[in-house]
């Protein structure tokens, strides 16, 4: 069975700064089946990208998908985070990772550094969230509730 990927990421403006986390979801043949974005207040562009993935695998839960997933991430921090390679020292972070452990229960998922051109979906969803200063979700072409 061929994983769904999702891609996330952060932007943060000021870096501290108004921040928003960004998601897209792909399904096996390729296309784009959801894409959302999620604002964070003031933050950092690594925590803004723990919250596009993180509402993007509660969005998979809700789904109750059991297929592997497949996380693409271009900070490098997040993915040795969430491999469990790197420690986390933050008290933030520590939050967002064990938030995301709780998200991911009993779903297989595996992580990936991607670099940032290869991104551009999942950051064009974190800037539109900053841009129109909303949450949104986009599923199948169709906007509904995150």
């Amino acid at each position: 069975m061929r994983p769904v990927v999702v891609h996330a990421d952060g932007a943060s403006r000021g870096n501290p700064g108004d921040a928003a986390g960004g998601a897209v979801v792909i399904a096996e043949d390729g296309q784009v089946v959801a894409e959302l974005g999620v604002l964070c207040g003031v933050a950092s562009n690594n925590v803004a990208e723990y919250r596009g993935m993180i509402e993007a695998l509660r969005l998979l839960r809700r789904w109750e998908t059991d297929q592997p997933v497949d996380v693409r991430l271009d900070s490098k921090l997040v993915v040795e985070q969430m491999s469990g390679r790197w420690k986390v020292k933050h008290p933030d972070m520590r939050d967002l990772v064990r938030e995301a452990h709780e998200v991911i229960g009993p779903m297989s998922v595996t992580f990936q550094w991607v670099p940032r051109a290869d991104n551009t979906l999942a950051d064009a969803a974190a800037n539109r969230a900053l841009d129109e200063r909303r949450d949104y979700l986009v599923v199948r072409g169709q906007e509904t509730e995150l």
